[in-house]
């Protein structure tokens, strides 16, 4: 595909972004027994932008042939010429960068594709027995397993050619426990870029079965928190939702310049001290981080990018077309869902640095507060500010770790969270490799960290 793509470039007078995209998702469900779906998805095509007179043009084919992405290339200049005599907005010179030029096959991608299907089926089926069976609370359980087997090739007129494949699978499992007519619902996941013993060795898959059911029959007799301004020791969970959600949306370039809360700030302080958040296509600091890539959908290699470094704004996140407007190198960030979606500014694998305190330190030097684990909905807007759920709240009083509580809301203003941390951990977790984020179209992500101890506003019991 390479070869093809390369030649049908080399013809072209203006400046050619061409991708080849095929996706091969799988699926198992089951719930109650029985498997309610095991689906199979293959979806094809090229996406083809030409930048003509300072103008975009996209066409896309869903027929990876020569004829059809030639005539695919004629759309997208044409497309691009009519944009231009209709006074869209100039898009500057594309800056020169690094842009790729290898192959790359991802860790696992043939272990899974060896792996038959009904040994992934059968590993669901077991998954829900054993939710079902550790505990007689749980009157119903449910797993899922999915693969997405990735294959991308990029070629662009001023020499990106390359190409990788990659596979995501992805493991959840859910406990119903009810106890005098009230009932909770647990549920973990996890996600991956990697393969089959990268998904079930990573620290959430340890026990997934035994420890769902477990905190569903525990939050059945939980109580609710007192709310109120908290301390607050938040899990890489919550690190990672805080991270990506509230602050890693702000930083995307095409939203600072729509007015988020990073415009102009860049040089200045906007957390504590001891926080440095980044965003990078590699598994930083642990294996298997959701959203690794080698390169982007521009064909710019996926370096590690510093937002905020010792407190400060450093960066914001880049493709191409803003880097130049910004006068900065692109950061491998221009991400597009299917061949048939335009690129768009999206993180990877966002996540906070890890320091140099103990969970266990930090719990024992904490007077009173709660832990926060597992995510639930939430909200997150450009101005910073949040709204998240977290089904565990642990208790925290003269150092130790207490009894658990059910769900709470947690909120405030992002940057004004970060700049009340007092203690960072050195333990480091990926954990929001599962799902999907979505900006006008999907993508793959992680997001993740260490533990951090802040204050902000917790919704619960008044008193």
């Amino acid at each position: 595909m390479k070869d093809l793509l390369q030649s049908i470039a080399s013809m072209s007078p203006a400046f050619l972004e061409l991708r080849y995209h095929r996706r091969v998702h799988n699926l198992f469900s089951v719930q109650k027994g029985r498997v309610e779906e095991a689906s199979h998805r293959t979806r094809a095509g090229v996406g083809v932008r030409a930048l003509v007179d300072g103008a975009w043009g996209f066409a896309s084919t869903s027929t990876p042939e020569r004829a059809a992405i030639r005539n695919a290339v004629e759309q997208a200049i044409e497309s691009a010429r009519a944009l231009a005599r209709a006074g869209a907005r100039k898009v500057e010179p594309l800056p020169a960068t690094e842009l790729a030029s290898a192959d790359h096959v991802g860790e696992g991608y043939e272990e899974l594709l060896a792996l038959s299907i009904g040994d992934k089926l059968s590993r669901t089926v077991e998954l829900e027995k054993a939710t079902l069976a550790a505990s007689s609370r749980v009157h119903t359980a449910a797993a899922r397993y999915t693969e997405v087997f990735e294959e991308k090739t990029i070629v662009t007129t001023d020499g990106a050619a390359a190409s990788y494949r990659l596979v995501r699978p992805e493991v959840s499992v859910r406990a119903f426990a009810e106890k005098d007519g009230s009932q909770v619902v647990c549920a973990n996941a996890v996600g991956v870029t990697g393969g089959w013993q990268c998904l079930f060795h990573h620290p959430n898959a340890v026990a997934i079965t035994e420890r769902t059911a477990a905190r569903a029959v525990e939050l059945l007799d939980a109580p609710h928190v007192q709310g109120g301004v908290k301390t607050v020791i938040l899990a890489p969970s919550i690190v990672g939702l805080l991270t990506h959600e509230a602050i890693g949306h702000t930083v995307e370039a095409d939203l600072v310049l729509a007015g988020s809360v990073a415009n102009g700030k860049i040089g200045e302080r906007v957390a504590s001290e001891l926080v440095t958040l980044c965003d990078s296509g590699h598994s930083e600091h642990a294996v298997g981080a959701g959203g690794s890539l080698p390169f982007d959908d521009e064909g710019v290699p996926t370096r590690r990018v510093e937002i905020i470094r010792d407190g400060r704004l450093v960066s914001y996140l880049h493709n191409r077309e803003s880097a130049a407007h910004f006068g900065v190198a692109p950061t491998g960030n221009g991400r597009a869902w299917e061949y048939s979606d335009e690129p768009l500014i999206r993180m990877r694998n966002t996540y906070i640095e890890p320091g140099t305190t103990t969970l266990e330190e930090m719990i024992a030097s904490t007077e009173d507060g709660y832990l926060l684990d597992n995510p639930s909905s939430g909200q997150a807007d450009s101005t910073g500010e949040f709204m998240f759920g977290a089904g565990e709240a642990w208790e925290i009083k003269n150092g130790k770790l207490g009894k658990l509580h059910r769900e709470v809301t947690l909120s405030g203003m992002a940057f004004e969270v970060l700049g009340s941390v007092d203690a960072v951990s050195s333990e480091f977790r990926w954990d929001l490799g599962s799902g999907h984020c979505g900006k006008g179209q999907l993508a793959k992500v992680d997001a993740g960290g260490p533990y951090l101890r802040c204050k902000l506003m917790l919704g619960g019991v008044q008193g």
